[in-house]
């Protein structure tokens, strides 16, 4: 990541589609001490119960590679590891009380700092033209873009994007929620990503998240002749502290923008695009119609 003189940070990944440009692990950050401390705790507990790795290995059901990588903080340990390893060392809940904080760090870090600028959010406000924005997208929907990734995910990584972009959805269900608008193009609705059924329970997901008091989706027309998001999607973030910050996405990079006079910038497009769209009420009726189409 890099900072230009205009406050604008830029970053090696995407959030909301399916790419980024690293394949390594990327807990080496405020958790990769927990990790770390996590993998000698269960070594610690192990050795003072007198087994070696393959014994524990043994006793809960996971190969010596597996206990060697958690110990030496190269695999993150699921909470059903740590749960077995407690009860077979003897720990008394002192390795499942890691299980919180290490799931935290089994998502990737850019997700991570996506999330903590959400909970800061009082207002946000997303446009999506080529899939359907990260908040609002099926658990099924996000693993068919994960799924045809190029180049492709192992397995295990699809599935740990998949859990972190499903963990950032947390902020639909928070106590005091933001006012979430978002303003969708018409071919996201129409394009039948992961199959026919995955998109029609993706249609059926908008209509039940757009009857949420707090949540406002637009639909964007393909037949508009005039557009103020040329310059493709963007998503804007008003924190409580009263600062607002710009969410910017393209292949292999994305840009977090801080610098007031183009936060400014991409309000007036966002408000601009809100008013060529649909209303709330007429894209409900349209995502419906697309519906019984599809």
């Amino acid at each position: 990541m890099s900072v230009n003189g205009a406050g604008t940070e830029r970053r090696n990944h995407t959030t909301d589609g399916a790419d980024e440009s690293c394949w390594d692990e990327d807990w080496d950050d405020e958790y990769g001490p927990v990790v770390k401390a996590t993998g000698h705790q269960i070594k610690l507990w192990r050795e003072a119960a007198g087994l070696t790795q393959t014994e524990l290995g043994d006793a809960i059901g996971y190969s010596l590679g597996m206990v060697s990588a958690v110990e030496r903080a190269k695999r993150l340990p699921h909470p059903e590891f740590l749960a077995k390893a407690d009860e077979a060392l003897g720990a008394g809940g002192k390795l499942v009380a890691l299980s919180k904080d290490v799931e935290k760090a089994r998502y990737p870090k850019k997700v991570r700092d996506l999330a903590k600028l959400e909970a800061q959010a009082v207002e946000l406000g997303a446009y999506a033209n080529h899939n359907m924005h990260g908040l609002l997208q099926t658990e099924e929907y996000t693993r068919a873009l994960f799924e045809m990734r190029r180049p492709p995910y192992k397995e295990e990584e699809v599935e740990r994007q998949v859990a972190a972009r499903m963990a950032r959805q947390e902020i639909l269900k928070r106590r005091s929620a933001p006012l979430l608008t978002f303003v969708q193009e018409e071919v996201t609705l129409r394009r039948p990503l992961g199959g026919r059924m995955v998109l029609r329970r993706q249609l059926e997901h908008l209509l039940e998240v757009g009857q949420l008091r707090n949540v406002e989706i637009q639909v964007m027309p393909t037949n508009r002749e005039d557009h103020a998001g040329m310059g493709g999607q963007l998503q804007l973030l008003k924190l409580s502290k009263g600062t607002a910050v710009g969410h910017w996405e393209g292949q292999l990079s994305s840009r977090l923008i801080s610098d007031p006079r183009e936060v400014q910038i991409l309000e007036m497009r966002y408000g601009i695009i809100r008013a060529q769209a649909l209303t709330p009420r007429e894209s409900l009726a349209f995502i419906e119609k697309v519906l019984g189409e599809t």
